[in-house]
């Protein structure tokens, strides 16, 4: 039950992160297209007004629930190595990691990237550990 709990409260913090990605990524970096600068910083600083209140959260969150589930999931190394699902597993943990990381610096500490400034690669990154959780149980 507990395993289940954690699994749900992963699911809702990602979704959270990943909606706010996906949203900057593909309505408010387009938006500017249409609208003056001076109105584009306007919509997207009250915009990120509200994402800096939920979103940090919701990335800890995720990164701490991860980490669980991931502990209880891997299971053990076997003599021939790894298994398809493990390196599957691993990689989703590691840009998970990659990304809670990037995200906890970045918010709480101030440090800003030194590469992949913008949030093209999260995004892609988010869309890499979708499908790879979609895929992994099965290969």
């Amino acid at each position: 039950m507990i395993y289940l709990t954690i699994k749900l409260i992963h699911i809702f913090s990602v979704f959270i992160y990943a909606g706010f990605l996906f949203t900057d990524n593909l309505f408010l970096s387009r938006i500017k297209k249409d609208l003056n600068n001076e109105e584009h910083t306007k919509i997207r600083e009250y915009f990120m007004q509200y994402v800096r209140k939920v979103v940090p959260k919701a990335l800890i969150i995720a990164v701490f629930s991860g980490i669980y589930l991931f502990v209880m999931t891997f299971g053990e190394i076997a003599i021939s190595g790894l298994s398809n699902f493990q390196i599957a597993l691993g990689i989703k943990g590691f840009l998970g990691l990659w990304l809670g990381l990037r995200g906890i610096l970045q918010v709480f500490f101030g440090i800003q990237p030194l590469v992949f400034k913008g949030h093209l690669f999260p995004f892609i990154s988010v869309i890499i550990i979708i499908f790879l959780s979609q895929i992994m149980f099965s290969i």
